[in-house]
């Protein structure tokens, strides 16, 4: 079958065309190729970092510790000073007892006053020491409470049995002393009192003979 020429040069022409076109094309794709790489694999590495950052924006947020930065209750605040006020009207209470009697008296950071009646040559009471001593309790305007008696009592320091008061005024003192504690009601009974013949929120004066320390 014979072709028109035209239609042969046509025909040839295309098809080279063709083949320059993806020869050219393969090149093109060869030298872009490391990048299109690259930037695939900057793509799934942009893809990690948003769903790393959309699951921190899900996660509720911290609850920041405000303790400290709280308002004071107004009602815990008045505690406290009534509480200050007390103590200062009870050490004011036992600085005018002694100067009306004239006693020398020591007193500790507690606020426990001791008057020493006499000194002691035995040995020293300490935390954990059994002591018999005798004793007579009453309150700042003489009113009696309790009393050993001719009987004297013996307990262990530092296990509770008695009155903070008492526990730390006794170590200060040894076998065969004399003392007079006055002892505040924070460091006795307290705003309540011993439901018997104690006052609450009273001073108290101790009287202490100790005997005997084991």
């Amino acid at each position: 079958m014979n072709w028109p020429q035209h239609t042969i040069t046509v025909v040839g022409t295309s098809m080279l065309q063709e083949a320059i076109l993806s020869r050219v094309l393969r090149r093109r794709f060869a030298v872009l190729n490391p990048y299109f790489h690259t930037m695939r694999k900057a793509f799934r590495s942009n893809r990690i970092l948003l769903f790393v950052f959309l699951l921190q924006a899900c996660r509720p947020p911290v609850q920041e510790d405000v303790a400290g930065q709280q308002e004071a209750d107004p009602v815990q605040e008045q505690f406290v000073r009534a509480n200050q006020y007390a103590r200062m009207r009870h050490q004011d209470q036992i600085a005018a007892f002694l100067e009306r009697t004239g006693w020398q008296a020591t007193t500790s950071p507690s606020g426990l006053w001791v008057v020493h009646e006499r000194v002691g040559k035995g040995k020293r009471i300490a935390n954990g020491s059994r002591v018999r001593f005798k004793y007579r309790c009453s309150q700042l305007n003489g009113s009696f409470c309790y009393a050993s008696g001719e009987e004297a009592v013996t307990a262990t320091i530092g296990q509770g049995g008695l009155m903070a008061g008492v526990e730390e005024g006794l170590q200060e003192l040894r076998a065969g002393a004399e003392a007079v504690f006055f002892i505040p009601p924070h460091l006795g009974h307290g705003n309540f009192g011993d439901r018997d013949r104690i006052p609450g929120n009273v001073v108290l004066i101790y009287r202490v003979k100790v005997l005997e320390v084991y």
